[in-house]
Parts: structure tokens; sequence; C-alpha cells
């Protein structure tokens, strides 16, 4: 009883006075209140919002129906904000939503069309009775249902809302990564870079710097000329020689594998990654070429 009289108090001196420290005391008042609404509109934590998401909308109700309420009128708050705290939440879903209106309004009446076939049926209506209770033929009728059927889930949102030893479990964790290799093909990469890096380590001084040049500090063939004091031609042909001492290397690689599991492609194309040379280099190297960032991948053309 104390307390609503101090609630009856507070409305009282905020109608007159508009005092914020009195508004902040009537959402702290009514915060239980939008945290009921929002968990009785029975959102999944599925939804492309989470609750506390949902909750900060609904505050948004809240504190509008607080600025808008007039105790003189004999109504309650509660009564008073329940459908503007609801028409918040309701509001900034649809918002979100790629439906249009129209396909909106067209569920609803497909869910109203149903539910009243079924009630004078005694039955769930069969497509044929409820396309001619909607006045559209039987493939217009499935297109609806297709129409309206897409719900959209968010990603980061958890799959349940049990969770044990705090691990969320979210529809990104499930989805299959086309990029992610299998363990198999992690394991005959790996054994690939390790060949390659091997190879390169074999190669002449001259040609680990030509490619530790080319593809880790992508330099020009013309900028490489100055550097190694040959002609620009003369480093196209030891680029090409490097590379055809690689493909050898990893030819032989793939020959030997037992299993032949190893894609013939992904070694012989060309294909060179500047990271595989960061190794590769010699102490004299490492002097000649000023330090950098390894940047990105470059393929032989």
């Amino acid at each position: 009883m104390r307390a609503s009289v101090t609630i009856d108090k507070t409305w009282t001196e905020f109608v007159e006075t508009r005092r914020s420290g009195l508004r902040d005391a009537l959402i702290a008042e009514y915060t239980p209140l939008v945290r009921f609404i929002v968990g009785r509109l029975g959102i999944p934590p599925t939804s492309i919002l989470d609750a506390e998401d949902l909750v900060s909308h609904g505050m948004i109700g809240l504190i509008n129906a607080i600025d808008r309420f007039d105790p003189g009128r004999g109504v309650r708050f509660e009564a008073f904000a329940i459908s503007r705290i609801r028409g918040a939440v309701i509001d900034q879903l649809r918002s979100l939503s790629w439906l249009p209106r129209s396909a909106v309004t067209r569920a609803r009446h497909i869910e109203s069309t149903l539910a009243s076939l079924e009630q004078r049926l005694g039955r769930p209506a069969r497509e044929e009775e409820a396309a001619a209770d909607l006045g559209v033929t039987a493939a217009r009728y499935r297109q609806m249902l297709l129409d309206v059927s897409i719900t959209m889930l968010s990603l980061d949102a958890p799959l349940s809302a049990f969770t044990q030893d705090d691990e969320v479990t979210t529809l990104s964790d499930i989805l299959e990564d086309p990029h992610m290799l299998e363990p198999a093909e992690q394991v005959e990469q790996s054994e690939l870079v390790k060949s390659l890096d091997a190879a390169i380590r074999r190669l002449p001084e001259r040609e680990k710097l030509l490619l530790s040049l080319y593809y880790q500090q992508e330099m020009t063939m013309k900028e490489i000329s100055k550097i190694v004091n040959v002609s620009e031609s003369r480093v196209c042909q030891l680029h090409m020689q490097a590379i055809v001492h690689l493909r050898t290397a990893l030819q032989a690689h793939c020959s030997d594998d037992a299993a032949g599991s190893h894609n013939p492609k992904s070694i012989t194309d060309g294909t060179i990654y500047a990271h595989e040379f960061s190794d590769a280099r010699s102490t004299n190297n490492r002097q000649m070429i000023a330090s950098g960032n390894v940047r990105g991948r470059r393929r032989v053309s």
C-alpha cells in the first residue's frame, strides 16, 4: 500500500514538474513490466534480435508511454503502457524484416483463413479448400505459402537458451565453410608446403634472391635487374628457370606419393606463396633486401 502511495505521488509530481529525476524513477519502477511483456511475445532466441535488444526497444516504448500518460484520466499506467511497449518491439522487428508489408498482410490472411476453415470443418483444411476460400488457384496458393514461409535467422544468435559450461552454439558454428580444408587436405597442404620449402632451399642463391624479391617484396623485373646487376631479360630467364626447378621437384614429390592424393594442378600451376620464401633466404639475401611486410600472394604468369 505504501509503495502504491509513493508511486502515485511520483506521478503527480512528474506531471506537474516534468523533472528528469522523476522520469528516471518511473522508468526504474516499470522496467520489470518491459521484461514481462517481451517475454510474453514469445520471440524465439534465434530471432534477428536477442532478448536484451528487444528489451532495449521495449524501454523506448516505456519512456514514450511515461511522457504521454495522464493519471487524471483514471486509467492504470500498466494498461496504457502495454500496447506502446509491444508496439515499439514489433515495429523494430518489422523494420528489420526484408518482407514487404503486402507479404506480411498476405501471411496473416492465410492464417486467419486456415483457422476459420478448421473451425468450420472440424479438421485441417486441404490445399484446394484453402485456395478456394482465398479465391485463388491451387498453384497461386502454393506460391503464396512459399513467399511467406522464409524465416531470417541471425548467424550469431544461440541455437538454444539452455547452455552447459557456458558454451554457446550458434548457427554459424554448424554451417559448413566451403573454404575450409578437410583434415586430409590440410595434411596434404602441409606436406606440399614442406616440399616446396625444401625445393627452394636447394635453389642457387641468386634464384632464391630473385624469388624473394619478386614474390615477397613484390618488386618488378626491372627493379630486380638493378639489384642483381643483370639485364631485365636475364632476370626473366632466371625466374623461369627457378620456377621450372620448383615444378620438377614438386612433380617428383607428387609421383612419390603412394596414395596419389595430391592435386597436380595445385602443384604445377606456377602459384608461389610469399610466406614460403621467408625461411629460404640466406644471410646475404636478408642484407640485400630491405625489411618489409609480406603482402598477399602473386601468381606466376
